[in-house]
């Protein structure tokens, strides 16, 4: 497995900014699909909150609605 440390860093802006773009995607989907998980799991907005380093309100702002429905959707 790579280690973080190990990946070479792009060397031209252009690609350092793009790798950035992607990184910030590739995050935004984890943390919509980890937070649907663990509600659906039964975890509190509290759970949530501490894992994702915000507030309890900050997390449910963000995500309350896309949970909601995402379980509309799948009828849960």
């Amino acid at each position: 497995m790579i280690k973080p440390h190990q990946i070479e860093l792009p060397e031209q802006p252009g690609d350092a900014l793009a790798a950035v773009v992607a990184m910030r995607l590739l995050a935004d989907r984890l943390e919509r699909k980890a937070v649907r998980q663990a509600i659906g799991d039964g975890w509190t907005w509290a759970q949530v909150a501490e894992a994702l380093g915000v507030t309890r309100q900050a997390a449910h702002k963000k995500h309350a609605a896309m949970v909601a429905a995402a379980t509309r959707h799948t009828g849960e």
